[in-house]
């Protein structure tokens, strides 16, 4: 149900609100259902366009996650969600016509998904980028071919690494790129050797932005919310509090309370009693 009072209503405030859903915590009739209740034109449009039945899966699931989350923080009906993009095709809200039904909280959000994981990141009145990524994923390029586009002092700490973990070196620092350029709005429009990511053990121990930015504007977060599955995200920092992470798991028919955790985040979720199920 979509919240009809103020009570009722998922309030973002400080924190910032991470949804992890597998493709598989929806079936395939109810994405099928959902795509017809809850998609606009655009997106039906795209959804016929893929020609797996895979990618079309993972496509409707990670859409209606969208909007059912944004129904849960916003009290607007699913069906009733509008979008507007950017020049650089980046989604933001639309208000509806009328004006919002609750307070307007300045929502901003971010989609990622990647084979069978979807992942929605929602803040208020600050920026957020998202990315996940599998490790067990099999990429037409290379991890060396990845890891070319990064800045050299990163390329120096990878060629460090045991040959073993460097595909997770990578992967760290490409899902924490992916999120700070999507936060941005600028995605691989953004040089990712433009800016750094520096690493120490399972730590982040630094970012040094592009020279356009201020690396004390964003906080970053790391988790593992399933074995062989990295998450990163890009937090903006407005005032001087540091906001908490709320993390939930599974489709949001009727949410739980979250797993909340504080920033800045490096956490490995199986040794928590709510990673994922």
């Amino acid at each position: 149900m979509v919240p009809t009072t103020a009570a009722e209503r998922l309030i973002v405030g400080d924190s910032v609100q991470l949804w992890v859903c597998r493709n598989e915590d929806l079936s395939d009739a109810q994405a099928v259902d959902l795509e017809r209740r809850w998609l606009d034109e655009r997106e039906r449009a795209t959804a016929r366009r893929f020609v797996f039945d895979h990618d079309r899966g993972q496509y409707l699931v990670a859409h209606a996650l969208v909007r059912r989350v944004l129904a849960l923080h916003t009290g607007v009906a699913e069906n009733q969600l509008g979008f507007w993009r950017s020049h650089r095709g980046r989604p933001f809200l639309e208000p509806p016509v009328g004006g919002w039904p609750f307070e307007d909280e300045g929502i901003d959000f971010n989609l990622s998904h990647t084979r069978g994981v979807n992942v929605i990141g929602v803040t208020s009145h600050r920026r957020v980028g998202v990315d996940v990524e599998r490790l067990d994923r099999e990429d037409v390029m290379t991890i060396d071919a990845v890891s070319e586009a990064f800045s050299p002092e990163e390329q120096q700490w990878l060629a460090g690494l045991p040959e073993g973990a460097r595909r997770r070196g990578v992967l760290r620092l490409w899902t924490l790129k992916e999120a700070y350029a999507k936060a941005r709005g600028l995605g691989l429009a953004l040089p990712f050797d433009s800016f750094a990511f520096a690493l120490d053990g399972e730590r982040l121990r630094s970012f040094r932005p592009p020279r356009d930015d201020l690396g004390g504007r964003w906080q970053f977060v790391e988790l593992e919310p399933m074995a062989s599955t990295l998450l990163a995200a890009a937090v903006e920092v407005v005032g001087p509090d540091i906001p908490e992470v709320h993390l939930r798991t599974g489709f949001p028919w009727s949410p739980d309370a979250p797993l909340v955790l504080d920033m800045p985040v490096r956490a490995d979720l199986e040794s928590y009693p709510r990673g994922l199920r």
